[in-house]
């Protein structure tokens, strides 16, 4: 166009440099992109395959040093190993390299813990637990347990720390990951195992399952908060009744309506993962129980077995087989521990039950006002025995800390279970307690226990027996009996609180007096009634001080099986896998008509999507509700809710922050206080209130509360609400289960039916977002026949596997999550026909 100035060629230029600009741009990008894919998966592809590199080759001959004879080691189509060797120590030897094939990094971890070294790895998160485990001495007093046992103990540990060790070398000598992936990311040096290191992963067993320090120290807080004595014993009563251990003759009982049991069953924490300090209520717990050839069908024993510990991936079991020179043994071992702790040989059976003998006492030393280094006697002020100890902490200066000890026991810093709340100024807190001995001789009678061929036999090697404290279920083809093992303490019939709760340690009346001896210990033999069992209830109702324990770990569970077991004249080894799955919560059957007695279809109908009618939907729900804690129903949940909140309600106002204590619902004191028994009902009167609230008040307010919390967690749909989704298991990797994207391939989660209370036991957590969470738990469960013994089961919770790569990580789990068993038999055959693979180890020339 005339007189306007021409910029069309300038813009072309522009545009073209541009487009150039962005093509070549495009084509760097888009080669930086696919080299940084390519990065991805080549680093991805390393990872893995140093990862892959520590999966053990079980289709293998291996030359070894330290061994005297072949040993083949036949594994089947779950992984369970078979061992097979020409002498017991070299059956051992191979259950060691077996062990740290599988699960080499869990028995690293937990030798560190009860070393007090875990800090070396992992810095100053687990500062507290090697401080308290350095306090405890508990690796110190492991060595010093070893010149004490007897030769075949000593051989057995010391052939299976060279099977250990052999493993280790193959590890190093061609390259295989170190052993585990763990071992790559934390870089944690492997020493040679032990036979110290055995010792003292069985006095770990007793820091993790013993709750009496525990209970000494709520009931103390608990008697200064509330001040008054008729009150602590509502909060924390005795267990009730005069003990259950074997049951009565079946036709000396009222007759059980059998066909009502059937119709009800058809009824469809911040922390580090290794943190030992817990709540009492995560002590250690279990069921086993034995019928006589009288009430079994088949004419011959059963004895079903399942032991509860805290859930992890993996878990704590590992199935094994042994083939002694005194017969096969099969069943669960725990990595790094030398024994068939839970488990048949042929002839002999046998299951562990958390006993809670009361074997611990807190003694309040009073300092000298003169010299802190000294403490009161009854004979005057003497000195501590102290040592110091320093703690190396990755990325962090070392600590020091004084370890000291009483005559009472070991010296606990008051942050450690509470303790500097119940300590006056002035004094310290010191802990006698059996497991800390350094004549432990415990190993002895597990490894004892394998060769036993009889009950009396296997009641003898429980003598040895030292902590922690166990009930020892036994069977054999003709007999049952169930016997306490483990040391009881002597106390004084003047103790001043006979050992309820921490009392002045220089006072000779409060010390213990040594121990009683084994023939005190209780014990059942060849019950008239033909079935023996315990679910950690009270089993005797003796005086103090031969009382054995004022605090036990469960009123409830005892309720169900007994019934269970007198429903039915005589057992199979299927009746007995019922009652070891059963979810009927006797608790919700006996707490729920209590507390909604004056609430069941009362007042007219409330409008539609008020609070009313929430809570009229509820308690429709619950009304036709049999008890069954199924994974897929609702009314588990709004039931659990419903207690949760009303325990809340009910001691918030006298304890204030110290209800947070009580994690867990005690059926005992709802029981008391909606009965009035003793005037307990004037825990539902809110202190703080001019108004004077009724039991009836605090029930129906207390389901507002859950109704609340339901909606604002689950959704207001309550016929739609599944138990399963609150009450998920949770196996989560101790050390890789909070690291992100990580913890999806190693933690386990599953939606599982029990709960606190029932036979299959699903210990909630208690406490956090997901109080429901399933986190302690029957981690074994074997049932075993013997009038045919290889028709006998068993099954892990997770798999045999610690490698997460490894196919058998978590393959039992789903088993274990759906009440199902795998064959345990001592059949080698049988072994052999489906094996996944068979590890032969040779001894290396002379």
């Amino acid at each position: 166009m005339r007189g306007t100035p021409s910029i069309l060629p300038g813009s072309v230029n522009l545009r073209l440099w541009l487009g150039t600009l962005m093509a070549t741009l495009f084509r760097w990008l888009f080669r930086l992109a696919v080299a940084l894919t390519a990065f991805s998966v080549l680093a991805i592809g390393l990872v893995y395959w140093l990862a892959s590199r520590s999966l053990p080759t079980y289709d293998d001959t291996v030359v070894v040093q330290g061994l005297r004879t072949p040993v083949e080691i036949i594994r089947d189509n779950a992984n369970v190993p078979h061992i097979f060797a020409q002498t017991d120590g070299d059956v051992f030897f191979g259950l060691g390299f077996a062990h740290a094939q599988d699960r080499l990094w869990q028995m690293m971890m937990m030798r560190r813990t009860a070393q007090g070294r875990l800090s070396e790895v992992f810095g100053a998160s687990t500062l507290q637990t090697d401080s308290l485990m350095r306090r405890l001495d508990v690796y110190a007093s492991s060595i010093q347990s070893v010149s004490v046992l007897d030769d075949q103990t000593r051989a057995a540990l010391e052939a299976y720390a060279a099977g250990v060790n052999a493993r280790i070398d193959q590890i190093n000598a061609e390259a295989l990951g170190r052993g585990a992936p763990e071992m790559l990311v934390f870089n944690a040096p492997t020493a040679p195992w032990r036979p110290a290191d055995s010792i003292a992963l069985h006095k770990l067993l007793a820091v993790q399952t013993t709750a009496q320090l525990e209970a000494d120290v709520l009931n103390a807080r608990t008697s200064l908060m509330l001040r008054d004595d008729q009150r602590l014993r509502d909060l924390l009563p005795d267990a009730p009744g005069s003990g259950v251990a074997a049951l009565p003759e079946y036709a000396a009982l009222v007759p059980v309506d059998a066909d009502q049991v059937n119709v009800a069953r058809a009824q469809p924490e911040p922390g580090h993962g290794l943190s030992l300090i817990k709540q009492g209520a995560f002590g250690g717990a279990s069921n086993a129980w034995a019928a006589a050839p009288s009430r079994s069908a088949a004419g011959g024993t059963l004895l079903a077995s399942d032991p509860h510990l805290a859930l992890s991936a993996p878990g704590i079991w590992y199935l094994a087989r042994l083939e002694l020179s005194s017969g096969g043994v099969i069943g669960g071992t725990i990595p790094g521990i030398p024994a068939i702790l839970q488990g048949r040989s042929a002839a002999l059976g046998w299951g562990l039950t958390a006993a809670f003998v009361d074997d611990q006492d807190v003694f309040i030393e009073e300092l000298n006002p003169a010299d802190p280094q000294q403490y009161r006697t009854p004979d005057g002020f003497k000195d501590f025995v102290s040592r110091a100890s320093i703690i190396t902490i990755k990325d962090a200066e070392p600590v020091t800390i004084t370890l000291r000890w009483t005559e009472n026991g070991v010296v606990l810093p008051s942050t450690a279970f509470s303790l500097g709340t119940i300590t006056p100024p002035g004094h310290v807190a010191s802990l006698g307690w059996t497991a800390l001995s350094g004549r432990d001789t415990s190993l002895a009678a597990m490894i004892s226990l394998m060769t036993a061929q009889t009950v009396e036999a296997g009641l003898a090697a429980g003598a040895t027996f030292v902590a922690p404290s166990q009930n020892l279920i036994l069977a054999d083809r003709d007999r049952i009996a169930m016997k306490t093992i483990g040391a009881l303490p002597r106390r004084d019939a003047a103790h001043q609180s006979q050992g309820r709760l921490p009392a002045p340690g220089w006072l000779a009346q409060n010390r213990w007096q040594g121990q009683l001896p084994y023939a005190a210990n209780p014990e059942f033999i060849a019950p008239p009634g033909g079935i023996l069992g315990n679910m950690n209830n009270k089993t005797v109702d003796r005086p103090f001080p031969n009382h054995v324990s004022f605090h036990w770990g469960d009123t409830q569970r005892v309720q169900r099986w007994q019934r269970l077991m007198q429903a039915r004249e005589v057992h199979t080894r299927d009746s007995f896998i019922e009652a070891q799955l059963d979810t009927v919560s006797f608790t919700a059957r006996s707490l729920l008509p209590l507390i909604g007695a004056e609430l069941w279809f009362t007042g007219e109908a409330a409008p539609e999507g008020t609070p009313a009618r929430q809570r009229q939907r509820a308690l429709s729900l619950l009304a036709g509700w049999s008890g069954e804690m199924n994974e897929h129903l609702p009314e588990p949940l709004i039931y659990a809710a419903w207690l949760r909140s009303l325990q809340t309600r009910l001691i918030q106002d006298e304890l204030g922050t110290l209800a947070d204590a009580f994690h867990h619902v005690n059926p005992i004191f709802i029981e008391r206080v909606f009965r009035d028994v003793e005037g307990a009902a004037v825990w539902c009167d809110v202190v703080q209130s001019a108004p004077v609230e009724s039991c009836i008040d605090m029930a129906e307010l207390a389901l507002d509360d859950a109704l609340i919390w339901i909606g604002e967690t689950w959704g207001d749909q309550l016929e739609s609400l599944r138990w399963g989704d609150a009450h998920q298991a949770v196996h989560d990797h101790p050390t890789l289960g909070s690291v992100p994207f990580l913890r999806y391939f190693v933690n386990i989660r599953q939606s599982t039916s029990g709960g606190d209370n029932t036979l299959q036991r699903g210990l909630t957590r208690g406490s956090g977002d997901n109080p429901f969470y399933n986190v302690h738990g029957a981690g074994y469960r074997g049932v075993y026949d013997f009038a045919d013994p290889d028709s006998s089961v068993f099954v892990a919770a997770t798999g045999q596997s610690g490698h997460f790569l490894s196919r058998h990580y978590d393959d039992l789990a789903q088993l274990w999550r759906r009440g199902e068993y795998i064959p345990m038999s001592l059949d080698a055959d049988l072994a052999r026909a489906a094996a996944v693979g068979i590890t032969v180890l040779t001894p290396a020339a002379p």
